[in-house]
């Protein structure tokens, strides 16, 4: 019979509640830098993600809405919905609204023409070489076209 453990059960406890209390220290001491060192190697080791350059100069990644037509606004891609946006290309639907210009651009009328538009072709920005842009889309209608452009189109992106 252990004599000590009867007559002071507390001690015991205590004995036991400071051995987990000093365990579970230990073990947080040594997770914590653990994941801060994953953490910050991760964020080093994540690439900057390919964008596509606006009108503005501004980088885009995953835009809603793309201005086609920087000049005058007359085309527009809303609603954009990505499926993919990698290293190499960028895949989306959407609408293109294209103005018919009838009888003449200020009076025409916005007409949806429904699309898949990839992105492709990424290069090195200029005044940003750690940062790819992509340099084409490609614009598939799945529906008509806007006259006279064809059903399937690519464009070289230049700003």
């Amino acid at each position: 019979m252990n004599v000590s453990a009867g007559r002071h059960p507390s001690r015991a406890r205590h004995r036991v509640r400071t051995t987990l209390l000093c365990t579970a220290a230990a073990l947080a001491v040594a997770v914590v830098p653990a994941s801060a060192d994953a953490a910050r190697t991760a964020s080093v080791r994540a690439p900057d993600p390919v964008v596509v350059v606006d009108c503005a100069s501004e980088p885009q990644v995953r835009p809603e809405e793309y201005l086609l037509a920087c000049g005058d606004g007359n085309n527009r891609l809303v609603e954009l919905r990505w499926d993919t946006w990698g290293p190499g290309s960028a895949t989306a639907t959407g609408t293109d609204m294209v103005n018919d210009c009838r009888p003449y651009c200020a009076a025409g009328r916005f007409r949806p023409y429904p699309v898949t538009v990839t992105l492709g072709d990424p290069e090195a920005w200029p005044g940003h070489p750690d940062v790819q842009r992509f340099t084409t889309i490609r614009l598939i209608y799945t529906d008509t076209a806007p006259a006279p452009v064809p059903k399937d189109v690519t464009y070289k992106l230049v700003w």
